[in-house]
């Protein structure tokens, strides 16, 4: 009982101690502190935000962590039934990497690329696009700042059946190479049409004829 009594006390003083770096804080279902913020006033550590519905727009839940106030890492949204709709990467902010967005029946509806700022690198090279070519002409290389622009590949999914419709190339929110993907659909040849004795007749008598029309009497 003694050790019982000594360990609770010592388990309250770590939590006071650790939430003591807060300036306020909530606590999750598993006792976990979450939605906190810091002495300085910036979101920091696991945070769960509610946004609900509004004039007509579905609402939706995202959780993820919070870095000097800036969303950092992995994000999921889900609706406020619970279903996935995203999965988003984030760098000081800003979107990093592959995103991903489903329906709300679960179906992989398409795939984002995105680059954010990097705080280790100071600049940053930046293509210089030729006019009405889209294509790169030079590269200039100027003082990187806080940003999340449209880079790589996206991807574009048919719900229900997972089928790529298209993919686009994006450079520094540039569209460079969009491409439609091709039809799964077989190509058919059109079917040769017979001809009838009268008709291969009728070939033969204008063959060197240039204003010959058919009337479409079978007839010679």
């Amino acid at each position: 009982m003694k050790y019982t009594i000594i360990f609770s006390c010592l388990f309250s003083l770590i939590a006071t101690t650790s939430t003591a770096q807060y300036k306020e804080y909530k606590l999750g279902p598993n006792g976990d502190t979450i939605n906190a913020i810091s002495k300085d006033g910036l979101k920091t550590g696991k945070w769960v935000e509610r946004t609900p519905e509004l004039r007509g727009n579905p609402g939706f839940e995202e959780e993820g962590l919070y870095v000097k106030g800036q969303k950092d890492g992995l994000w999921r949204k889900y609706s406020l039934q619970g279903d996935l709709l995203a999965v988003e990467n984030f760098i000081k902010g800003g979107k990093d990497g592959v995103q991903q967005y489903f329906t709300y029946l679960g179906d992989l509806e398409r795939e984002e690329s995105w680059k954010g700022y990097n705080p280790d690198s100071p600049f940053d090279t930046i293509p210089i696009y030729g006019t009405g070519s889209g294509e790169i002409v030079d590269y200039k290389i100027v003082k990187a700042e806080p940003y999340s622009v449209k880079d790589g590949e996206w991807k574009y999914y048919e719900p229900g059946t997972g089928r790529l419709l298209r993919t686009e190339q994006w450079q520094r929110n540039n569209l460079v190479n969009p491409v439609a993907k091709p039809s799964s659909e077989a190509y058919v040849k059109p079917k040769k049409v017979e001809k009838t004795a009268e008709m291969e007749e009728w070939e033969r008598k204008n063959r060197n004829k240039k204003h010959a029309i058919r009337d479409g009497r079978t007839g010679m």
